[in-house]
């Protein structure tokens, strides 16, 4: 199986943007915690995460093809699979619970984390409600996919609001790495 050190070096290879590469890292956190919850491949499902977006930054008209063909050439079909399949729209079929969970976890967590950013505190206090009431403002975080976000909790068999909780719980773990941690108080 791919190590961790070498999708990342994949990752690094073909993204640049801080940005895209913290959304690399929290959807492969979340998606660790969902495979250590569920009893599955911790690995493989962080690695799947890590790298759903790869290719976007660098061949944003082939994404995810490059990344894919990639994966599939060292082996790793499932994680190539479930990658080709994150976006409902592109109609791959979704086979396995690492399909559903990389679908499930990818857009949300993108979008919790810019509820995140806007807030003084950051992570620190966020509640699964208010980012449900920022997913009604369309104007806020216009680019996630609202429907994605919906249809994921869905196929992956979650209630939305406990699915936020998750996630939410699952960053602020990690705040100070990802940069979320609330601001210092000024001296």
């Amino acid at each position: 199986m791919i190590t961790h050190d070498e999708a990342r070096a994949i990752l690094e290879s073909m993204t640049k943007g801080d940005s895209l590469l913290r959304h690399a890292r929290t959807v492969e956190l979340v998606m660790r915690a969902y495979a250590d919850k569920l009893g599955e491949n911790i690995e493989q499902w962080g690695i799947t995460g890590l790298l759903h977006d790869a290719d976007y930054e660098s061949y944003p008209d082939q994404h995810p093809n490059v990344i894919v063909n990639q994966l599939r050439e060292r082996g790793e079909t499932e994680i190539a699979h479930a990658i080709s399949a994150h976006y409902t729209k592109w109609g791959v079929p979704y086979n396995t619970l690492l399909d559903k969970a990389l679908l499930a976890c990818d857009e949300i967590t993108g979008f919790v984390v810019a509820c995140a950013q806007v807030r003084p505190t950051k992570l620190q206090g966020l509640e699964a409600k208010s980012v449900i009431k920022k997913l009604g403002q369309k104007s806020f975080a216009a680019s996630v996919d609202r429907e994605e976000v919906k249809l994921g909790a869905e196929m992956f068999g979650v209630d939305l609001k406990e699915h936020i909780s998750f996630i939410i719980e699952v960053l602020q773990q990690h705040q100070q790495e990802l940069q979320l941690q609330p601001q210092q108080a000024q001296a």
